[in-house]
């Protein structure tokens, strides 16, 4: 009963309202039963979306027409629904997106409807109505790593035997530099993600996330490789116990795939140890919120807590940009090969429909594109920054598929004969280079990213056509000289972030912004697979020649560091030992000496952070079974 006080010279409010004393009692009896029956009202009512709309913005409502729909319910990400009602929801879909049902739920063989939702037999969850079906479960979903080992065609780390002492001594050397880098990693700044050398200690950086041991991840490969074993077990140690995935800060999705999921699905192809591919696939199911937008087209940027993702500052009209989206295919694929969750291949395939359905002008694919409308926001094209490793992932997908996937070698050979149309030119000396498009004009400057280009050529020529191999090979070879020559046309002999062809200058920098070096690894990515797929020993010497050069003038007390001017002999050094470096630069100068067969390019693809991962010889799942 409500209680109402008197205030000292007032009469009651009932009394001020005239009412006698039965009509009183009647007033609050009514007063009192008004309110039992609102508060019930409001807990009993259903949970309908009338109801949450009385509650809710109207932006949060069911069928809002102003908020982008969500995506599918088998591929939300688990932490994307924010409402608590829902996470059992999220769990239940979580556990069916891995193929590993919770123990109250079934799907039976035929895909029926789980036990408790409508259309299954008519019958509510826990009623009498009807005596229970005997439930069917699926086996969970694996990976068979026995099969797949089995299915290489050639011993991860070759066979061994017959090469020269000068070979064997300059690949020992390598693995050398490599340990050095290491060690003074491990000294100075272990779990930091990156070495500053000079100063002796670590850099985080704001790159990945929160994440750490950036440096780790990129270089476990490098190490099982090397076989530096006592090095591997160190990094595998801290994956094991330091890896801290939970984290909350803004991440390059970029960065984060191919550095941290590259280099962990490629460990636990080498190696078998789950605990890499744990690692790896959760980190994948973090990046999933990123394609949350109308077209699914994923933001450069993400938070890797909370799952908010938006485009880079710097971006064009909040574009998205062609060489981030567009170099994630080889990873994806390989999540939903060892989870058997299909969500991660539907992701990537998406990005190429958009791509497929949009006009590419002349043929060539720009570097920004909205997120929102699907629709090119510049007409700026390059094969280096922004652009690079797009056209390396339609060759090297097709290459990955076993050649099955014929979509990507048509997009590649398309994207190769409008640059080749386009933007391939040669210069008054006779350097055949790569230029720049923006909307029509070139610049004609060659990017030491746009390097890498030689080899990927040279790998697309080898599954040419007859009458066209021999040309791209060519193509290839002269590309990769080219990229020689802005290393041998300056003092340190190591080339600069970008050369130009004007002015009467040809493959040198001309800008002071363009002269640095961080231990790039693009042009011996070229020496590699021209060596591989020629065997000209040219270009054996010249990684020699850039193994010389680093160790003049960029090795340091305490590691490896970039420097500022590749045209002087006394360069500054920028206090920098890129994560890169171990990954990439180490790792391809190591193979150029290796005999054909150590990760032969017959079994496997490297993804653009040197992380090489396995072409699909087989069907290496192991089979979903009903009980």
């Amino acid at each position: 009963m409500l209680l109402l006080r008197k205030l000292p010279g007032m009469p009651g409010w009932p009394a001020a309202l005239g009412l006698r004393l039965p009509q009183k009692f009647l007033f609050l009896l009514f007063l009192s039963g008004l309110l039992t029956l609102c508060f019930g009202a409001l807990f009993l009512l259903p949970d309908s979306s009338r109801f949450k709309r009385l509650f809710l913005p109207r932006r949060a409502a069911a069928g809002d027409p102003d908020l982008p729909r969500s995506p599918p319910a088998a591929a939300e990400p688990r932490h994307a629904s924010p409402a608590a009602p829902r996470r059992l929801r999220d769990k239940l879909r979580a556990a069916a997106r891995l193929g590993a049902p919770p123990a109250h739920t079934a799907a039976s063989a035929g895909g029926s409807p789980q036990r408790g939702q409508p259309g299954a037999g008519g019958a509510e969850a826990g009623t009498d109505s009807a005596p229970a079906a005997p439930r069917q479960t699926r086996a969970p979903f694996g990976f068979d790593y026995e099969t797949f080992r089995r299915s290489l065609r050639h011993p991860v780390l070759g066979r061994g035997g017959g090469e020269e002492p000068e070979t064997r001594a300059r690949r020992l050397k390598i693995r050398e530099m490599m340990k050095f880098a290491w060690d003074n990693y491990r000294r100075y700044a272990f779990g930091k993600n990156e070495l500053r050398p000079l100063t002796k200690n670590g850099h985080i950086g704001n790159m990945f996330g929160g994440l750490r041991g950036a440096t780790i991840v990129d270089a476990l490969d490098t190490l099982y490789i090397m076989e530096l074993g006592e090095e591997f077990q160190e990094a595998k140690s801290w994956v094991e116990k330091s890896l801290d995935l939970n984290v909350n800060g803004e991440a390059s999705l970029f960065e984060v795939n191919i550095r941290y999921v590259g280099g962990l699905l490629t460990t636990y192809y080498l190696t078998g140890e789950e605990v890499f591919k744990s690692k790896a696939l959760e980190l994948g199911e973090k990046l999933l919120p990123a394609f949350n937008t109308p077209t699914g087209i994923p933001r450069g940027v993400i938070n890797l807590g909370s799952g908010m993702s938006w485009s880079w500052g710097w971006a064009s009209a909040g574009s998205s940009i062609l060489a981030e989206f567009g170099t994630l295919h080889l990873e994806f694929l390989h999540l939903t090969e060892l989870s058997g969750n299909p969500v991660f291949t539907e992701k990537v395939m998406n990005i190429r429909k958009v791509l497929n359905r949009i006009e590419k002008p002349q043929g060539l694919y720009p570097n920004f594109l909205s997120p929102v409308t699907g629709n090119w926001v510049q007409h700026h094209v390059s094969i280096g920054g922004l652009g690079d490793s797009f056209y390396e992932y339609l060759i090297k997908s097709w290459l990955m598929s076993d050649k099955r996937d014929t979509e990507a070698k048509k997009m590649y050979n398309d994207a190769l004969e409008a640059i080749e149309k386009h933007l391939v030119k040669k210069s008054a000396g006779g350097l055949t280079y790569i230029a720049e498009w923006r909307g029509g004009i070139l610049d004609h400057k060659m990017g030491h990213l746009a390097c890498f280009s030689g080899g990927m050529i040279a790998l697309g020529a080898e599954q040419a056509a007859e009458e066209k191999k021999q040309h791209y090979m060519d193509l290839a070879a002269e590309i990769t000289h080219t990229c020689h020559e802005s290393y041998a046309r300056s003092d340190t002999k190591l080339g600069p972030e970008a050369f130009r062809f004007d002015s009467g200058m040809e493959a040198v920098a001309t800008r002071l912004s363009e002269r640095y070096y961080i231990l790039r690894p693009e042009v011996v990515e070229s020496y590699l697979y021209m060596w591989r797929l020629t065997h000209d020993p040219k270009y054996r010497q010249w990684g020699w020649e850039v193994v010389k050069a680093l160790e003049k003038y960029c090795r340091v007390e305490a590691g490896f560091s970039g420097i500022r001017d590749v045209y002087t002999t006394t360069p500054s050094h920028d206090n920098m030992q890129q994560s890169f470096f171990l990954a990439e630069t180490l790792k391809y100068l190591y193979l150029l000496f290796c005999d054909d067969d150590v990760l032969s390019l017959e079994d496997w693809v490297f993804n653009t952070e040197a992380h090489p991962l396995p072409v699909n010889h087989t069907n290496l799942k192991a089979k979903a079974s009903v009980q």
